[in-house]
């Protein structure tokens, strides 16, 4: 589990394909890596990654064909840079909301406005997402915990303060970017209670 508070920008140093899967090597920014052992959860851009192989300053993770494909980790390349966050623990401050690290699907950013020292940013999710999704509700975006400011048939709105600009990779963010979304973890459970 995670918070959805990104504790570092890493940047990907190595990517290897292997037979329809892939290897990451992550060069771990500013996040503490002496505490993290091998088989520790790393969220990389909000995908729940399991550290293979561990060094001073960078971490290995295998992502299986499947997150290749419901994610945006194949897209990747050597320099992109990344949010990070270790999983948490039983002393850990929830900053956020709890987050799985289970990405649902893709979104893509449509608009970026100024709104006072915050930027509004607008997404295109995917329709089956949208219903999982609520005005003033929790959303994590590249793994980054947001509430959702508004929400229409095809888009969700979030405002981005300076800080969280600064410290993500969220600044670096245009039109047509793409993001990991994880909906709420409520949402998802709720739904499976009340099937039938």
């Amino acid at each position: 589990m995670f918070t959805g508070i990104i504790q570092a920008v890493g940047e990907i140093s190595a990517i290897d394909a292997l037979h329809g899967d892939s290897r990451l090597q992550v060069d771990s920014g500013g996040l503490e890596l002496a505490s993290i052992r091998l088989g520790d959860s790393i969220a990389v851009n909000g995908v729940c990654l399991t550290v293979i192989d561990l060094g001073p300053k960078v971490f290995t993770a295998d992502v299986s064909q499947e997150t290749l494909g419901l994610t945006t980790l194949g897209e990747l390349k050597i320099s992109s840079s990344v949010n990070l966050e270790p999983s948490l623990s039983l002393a850990s401050s929830l900053g956020g909301h709890l987050v799985s690290g289970h990405v649902d699907g893709v979104a893509e950013i449509v608009s970026l406005q100024p709104d006072a020292r915050s930027t509004r940013m607008a997404f295109a999710v995917p329709p089956a997402l949208a219903r999982y999704i609520a005005r003033k509700g929790s959303i994590t975006l590249d793994g980054i915990s947001l509430t959702v400011n508004d929400i229409s048939a095809e888009k969700i709105f979030v405002n981005i303060v300076p800080h969280t600009l600064e410290q993500t990779i969220m600044g670096s963010y245009t039109v047509g970017s793409r993001v990991n979304v994880e909906v709420d973890l409520i949402a998802r459970y709720l739904e499976r209670l009340i099937e039938k």
